[in-house]
Parts: structure tokens; sequence; C-alpha cells
């Protein structure tokens, strides 16, 4: 099932306007605001998965049998995942979270040795979707006790997420010059600008959609610009 993911781009934008009132018979322009806010998304479709495979191996008699399983079963799930990826294309693997230790359990109140536990993480970066399938099934039957993480993610967030703010700065810009020109003012610069992009971090749903919160200061990436 495709799945897509939102980047939505919020601007809010303080613009300077001119206004005339009278004063006995002298005009007197006063600096007045207007407020805009918009916002610009899309639909993308992620390029990049990162996929983690927990191996876990155990004996209740010997540390380093168990730590020897679980070298062999990670080394299983590494190689079989090499062959799978495409070094060229930015795809890598890496394996991280090792952790050997003894597991206790009380027994009438006592602390006894039940077993040692080995763990490991494998993870793939990859951008070939299409062997995701092939990647989990070959990686279980080699000994990989579960699929630990799967997120997706977009390649040219930066260019997608620029590409967004110049459609939301002049969708306000253009708010503005209305806004003044039927309140019988005129635009005279820009104060302030306040952007914020942010993509959908929701993945479980086919189509991925994410609230269009115009609240500021809850993104991922911002920037801030100033004119007077």
């Amino acid at each position: 099932m495709k799945k897509t993911m939102v980047i939505i781009a919020v601007l809010s934008i303080l613009t300077g306007s001119m206004m005339t009132s009278q004063a006995g018979q002298n005009n007197e322009k006063e600096r007045g605001t207007i407020s805009i806010s918009t916002s610009a998304d899309a639909d993308i479709t992620p390029d990049v998965a990162d996929i983690s495979f927990a191996v876990v191996t155990t004996d209740h008699k010997s540390l380093q049998k168990a730590t020897l399983m679980n070298k062999d079963v990670s080394e299983k799930v590494y190689n079989i995942l090499k062959e799978l990826i495409n070094t060229t294309n930015g795809d890598y693997i890496k394996t991280s979270n090792y952790n050997a230790s003894p597991v206790y359990i009380y027994k009438d109140k006592k602390k006894i040795l039940d077993k040692y536990e080995v763990s490991n993480r494998v993870t793939v970066h990859t951008k070939s979707l299409d062997k995701l399938g092939s990647m989990i099934d070959k990686s279980m039957e080699a000994g990989a006790t579960n699929v630990d993480s799967l997120n997706f993610s977009i390649s040219n967030y930066e260019s997608q997420c620029n590409s967004l703010i110049e459609k939301a700065v002049k969708k306000a810009n253009a708010r503005a010059g209305i806004a003044a020109k039927n309140s019988g003012t005129s635009l005279d610069g820009i104060m302030s600008m306040n952007i914020s992009c942010s993509e959908n971090k929701n993945y479980n749903a086919p189509r991925l959609m994410m609230a269009k919160a115009m609240s500021l200061g809850t993104s991922n990436d911002a920037a801030e610009e100033t004119m007077k």
C-alpha cells in the first residue's frame, strides 16, 4: 500500500501599513500593522526507509555461548541485508545497542540466575523500498528476533520545504495586499516574518495527513527574518 507524507509550511507575516488621520487641519500619517497567517502543504511519497532488526540470544548456563550465538545470527542477518541494499545509492547497514547481561528471577524471595541474554540491533538505511519485504522475510529466517522499528523519510526534505515556503510567502504577500487595499491603506514593507516547516511522523495510516496546526514554535525547522 502506497504511503504518503505531508509537509506543511506555516507562515505568520506582519506588514507595515500607512494610515491617514485628521488632526485639526493637518494630515498625520500613522503606522499600523496587518497580520497575515498562511500555510502550504503537499503530499510527498517517502523514498527512504530505516528498518531495525533485533537479535536476541540466550543461554541458561554460559554468557559466552549466548554471545557467540548472537554474533553468528547478527552476521547472517548483516550479510543477507548487504546483498539487498545499494550502497551506491546511499544505502548502508549498522549495528548498535549491543548488550550482554545476566537475567535473574525471584523464587522463594531469593534472587536466582535464570539465563544469560545478549541483544544486538542491525539497522538498514535504504532507498530500495521495493525490497523491504524481502529484507524482513530473509532476516527473520536468518534468526532475527523481530522488527524493532520501521520509519520512512524524505531524502530531499530541504528542497521540498523551501518550495512550500515560497508558496506560503507569495500567498501571504498577496493577501496582505488585498487586505490593505480594501482597508484604504498601503503596504510599507515587512516588519517581521516567522516561517516553520514540519513533516508528518505518523506512518500507521495509508494516507498520512497532518492537522494544520497554526500555532508557531512547534516545528522541526524554523527560520526567522526581520526587516524594517
